[in-house]
């Protein structure tokens, strides 16, 4: 037993893979395995804010890609609400699927969410630690370049 703790403490993989694993099967037990994903979103969502706030205030200044990732789970969380828990409807045809309005919602949201994820691409391309290492590294194979 004492060698399976130690194992546990040398790679956190294997923590997560426990603690994911115990949680999977308190959900199916319960069979309550949507609200257990749409919780654990939320909680997500409140660390993401809670990261954000506390570097403002260390920094005064605001990393966006937090933001971003935030909101996308956000997103990500009415999807699959709209998806799995409240969207029922038979599609029998393209008819059907284009004049749903719980349908159009869904189209809309996968559309912001695709929206978000160009946002943080370019907030990650433009910021500031990713311009300086950019710098840097030309900076390295010019110099190597005169040597």
């Amino acid at each position: 037993m004492k060698d399976l703790v130690d194992a546990l403490n040398k790679d956190k993989h294997y923590t997560e893979i426990v603690l994911a694993g115990g949680l999977f099967l308190v959900a199916l037990y319960y069979n309550m395995l949507m609200d257990f994903i749409i919780y654990m979103l939320y909680f997500v969502i409140y660390l993401e804010i809670t990261r954000t706030v506390i570097n403002y205030i260390r920094e005064k200044t605001v990393v966006l890609s937090i933001i971003v990732d935030a909101f996308i789970i956000l997103t990500l969380r009415e999807l699959i609400v709209n998806v799995v828990k409240i969207n029922n409807e038979k599609l029998n045809s393209l008819d059907d699927l284009l004049t749903s309005v719980l349908n159009w919602n869904i189209f809309i949201i996968a559309g912001v969410i695709l929206f978000l994820l160009i946002v943080r691409y370019l907030s990650v391309k433009t910021s500031e630690t990713y311009m300086l290492d950019k710098k840097k590294e030309k900076d390295y194979i010019k110099n190597n370049e005169l040597s």
